[in-house]
C-alpha cells in the first residue's frame, strides 16, 4: 500500500480531514498488535504477519483487502487491527496468488467475525482468479466472543476451502501454534509446510487439553513436527526457518502449470544414458537398495522435491522434472520392508496421486514391491481399506501415466502401481529380470500345497523374468535401465491425454 499523500499542500481543505482520518485508521491497522507485542514475538524468534508477506511474495506485488476489517468496535469486541488476519492478492515468481496470514499479535491470531468474513472473501477471490491460495497459520481458532457478536448467517471459510478442491491449489504454512477452526485449514490444503520448533497444529491447544482431560503437554509434544511429519502424516514439508518455508512454497508452485518457464539448459534437461542405474539397482530382487538415488538420476538435476519424507517411508512421493516436464513420482522404497506397502504408505500415495492429478501432473510409477504388508497388525490397521484407496486413486487418475517394474511387482502391489497396462498408461516398462505375479513363487507354492515339481516350475517361471509378460502384452517395452530417462522424456513429450469422461480434470 502506497504511503499516505495527506501531507501534500495541494489537497483541497474539504478533503483534508477525510484523508487524514483514513491515514490514521490505516496506520492503526498496519501497526498490528502494537510495538510491545511485536517485540515479544521477535524476542521469541517469531516473524510478524506483514514480515511474512514481504518474505513470501514478489516485491511491491501485495495488494491488501480488508485492511480496515475489525477497525470499528461492535460493543462486544474492541477495534482489532485488520481483525488479526492480513490478506490480499500478490505475485510469486510472477504468478498471481491469494495470501492470508494469521496475526498472533492481535487477539492471539483468533478468528473474529470480520476476520472470518475476510477469510471467506479471500478464498472466493482465489476461485474467481483461479489463483493458488496460500494460508499462513498461527492463531487460536474461533474467538470466544463470536457467539455474542452481531452477524448474519453466511458461509464460513472451511466450506469455501472444501469447494476449492480441484479448482485451485491450496497451500498452508504453519508458522506458529494453530488450534481449532484455523488449524483445520491445514488438512484441507493440498500441501502443508511446518516451521520446525515453532509450528504446531491441534484441534485443541495445551490449556484446553489440560482443562478437559487433565493431560499436561506442551505445543510441540501435542502437535509439532515430530507428531505431524512422522506420525499423522498431515505435514508434507518441514522447514527449519522462515526463509526455507517461503522457498518451499515457491518451489511447489513452480511445478504447477502457469509457473515460471523451467530450465532449458541442455546440461540439465537433456536425454542421456544412465549407466549408474546398473550399479544402484541389484539384480537380485531379495537385496534391498535405496530408491532415492535412482529417482535423482532419472530426474533433472536439482529439480526433485520429496513430500512426506518421514511418513509412510515404504514409498517415495516426489515432485520433479524430467527433461523439463513437471511430473509426480510414486516409487517403492525397497530399503524399507523390502518395498512392502503398509497403511501409512498407501494413504500417502493416495493423497499424493489425488492432489497432483488435480494439478494435471503426469504420474510416474516405479514399482519394486512384494505387495501389501501382511500380518494381523497390518489388517487391524486397515491395509485393505488403504490399499483400495491407493488403487482407486491410481486407477481414476486422469493424467498421463507411466509404469516401470524395476525388479518386482506382486499381488495387489502390482495393481496399485498400475502394472496392468489397461490402467490408462501412456507406457508400461519393465527392466530385464523383473518379475510379476499374484505372489512370489516361493510363497505361492508353499501356501497352495503344490508338490515339489510344481514348486520348481513356479520358481523357474518367476526366474525367467518379464519375457512371458512382454509376449502377452502386459508390458509395452522391456527396457535397458540405462535408456529409461531417454524413454521417459520421449513419452512425456507426447500430446497430453484429455481427462476421461466422468473423472476429475
Amino acid at each position: 500500500m502506497a504511503d499516505s499523500p495527506t501531507a501534500s499542500a495541494d489537497i483541497p481543505e474539504q478533503w483534508r480531514p477525510l484523508l487524514e482520518d483514513l491515514a490514521l485508521r490505516q496506520a492503526q491497522a498496519l501497526a498490528m498488535g502494537g510495538t510491545e507485542r511485536l517485540e515479544r514475538l521477535a524476542e521469541r524468534g517469531g516473524r510478524d504477519a506483514r514480515a511474512w508477506v514481504k518474505l513470501l511474495v514478489d516485491p511491491d506485488s501485495f495488494r491488501e483487502i480488508g485492511l480496515l476489517a475489525g477497525s470499528v468496535g461492535d460493543g462486544i469486541e474492541p477495534p482489532r487491527a485488520a481483525d488479526g488476519f492480513v490478506a490480499g492478492t500478490a505475485r510469486i515468481d510472477g504468478r498471481v496468488v491469494c495470501v492470508g496470514v494469521e496475526d498472533p499479535t492481535v487477539a492471539g491470531g483468533s478468528i473474529g467475525v470480520p476476520g472470518g468474513s475476510k477469510r471467506v472473501r479471500l478464498a472466493m477471490l482465489a476461485a474467481q482468479l483461479h489463483a493458488p491460495l496460500i494460508l499462513l497459520l498461527s492463531g487460536a481458532g474461533h474467538r470466544a466472543t463470536n457467539p455474542l457478536a452481531p452477524h448474519r448467517p453466511a458461509p464460513h471459510d472451511l466450506q469455501i476451502l472444501a469447494d476449492l478442491h480441484g479448482v485451485v491449489p491450496v497451500l498452508s504454512v504453519v508458522t506458529g501454534p494453530s488450534a481449532g477452526h484455523g488449524a483445520l485449514a491445514a488438512p484441507l490444503s493440498d500441501i502443508c509446510v511446518m516451521v520446525r520448533g515453532r509450528g504446531a497444529l491441534f484441534s485443541a491447544g495445551p490449556p484446553l487439553v489440560a482443562a478437559s482431560i487433565g493431560e499436561r503437554v506442551d505445543a510441540q509434544e501435542l502437535g509439532g513436527v515430530d507428531v505431524h511429519a512422522r506420525e499423522s502424516g498431515l505435514v508434507h514439508l518441514v522447514a527449519d526457518d522462515a526463509p526455507v518455508a517461503a522457498l518451499a512454497v515457491r518451489r511447489v508452485l513452480g511445478y504447477l502449470p502457469g509457473g515460471p518457464v523451467p530450465s532449458t539448459d541442455p546440461a540439465v534437461t537433456a536425454a542421456r544414458d544412465l549407466p549408474e542405474l546398473l550399479d544402484l539397482i541389484p539384480v537380485d530382487s531379495r537385496r534391498p537398495f535405496d530408491m532415492r538415488p535412482v529417482v535423482q538420476a532419472l530426474t533433472d538435476a536439482g529439480s526433485s522435491m520429496e513430500l512426506q519424507r518421514d511418513y509412510g517411508v515404504g514409498l517415495l512421493t516426489v515432485l520433479a522434472r524430467i527433461g523439463g516436464h513437471a511430473v509426480a513420482i510414486v516409487a517403492s522404497q525397497p530399503a524399507v520392508l523390502a518395498g512392502s506397502i503398509d497403511v501409512a504408505a498407501a494413504d500417502k500415495a493416495t493423497h499424493f496421486i489425488e492432489r497432483t492429478g488435480r494439478w494435471g501432473l503426469p504420474l510416474l510409477l516405479l514399482a519394486d514391491s512384494p505387495g501389501m504388508l501382511p500380518g494381523s497388525s497390518s489388517e487391524r490397521a486397515g491395509i485393505l481399506r488403504a490399499g483400495a484407496g491407493f488403487f482407486l486413486a491410481q486407477r481414476r487418475s486422469p493424467v498421463p501415466k507411466i509404469h516401470v517394474t524395476v525388479r518386482k511387482a506382486f499381488g495387489f502391489g502390482s495393481s496399485v502401481f498400475g502394472a496392468n497396462p489397461f490402467d490408462h498408461q501412456m507406457r508400461s516398462f519393465a527392466f530385464p529380470g523383473a518379475t510379476l505375479g499374484g505372489m512370489p513363487a516361493g510363497v505361492g507354492g508353499a501356501t497352495s500345497g503344490a508338490d515339489a515339481a510344481r514348486r520348481e516350475e513356479l520358481l523357474a517361471a518367476e526366474g525367467a523374468g518379464p519375457w512371458r509378460f512382454a509376449s502377452t502384452g502386459t508390458y509395452d517395452e522391456i527396457i535397458d535401465p540405462r535408456q529409461l530417462r531417454r524413454a521417459l522424456i520421449e513419452v512425456l513429450g507426447l500430446p497430453a491425454a484429455a481427462p476421461r469422461a466422468g473423472e476429475p480434470g
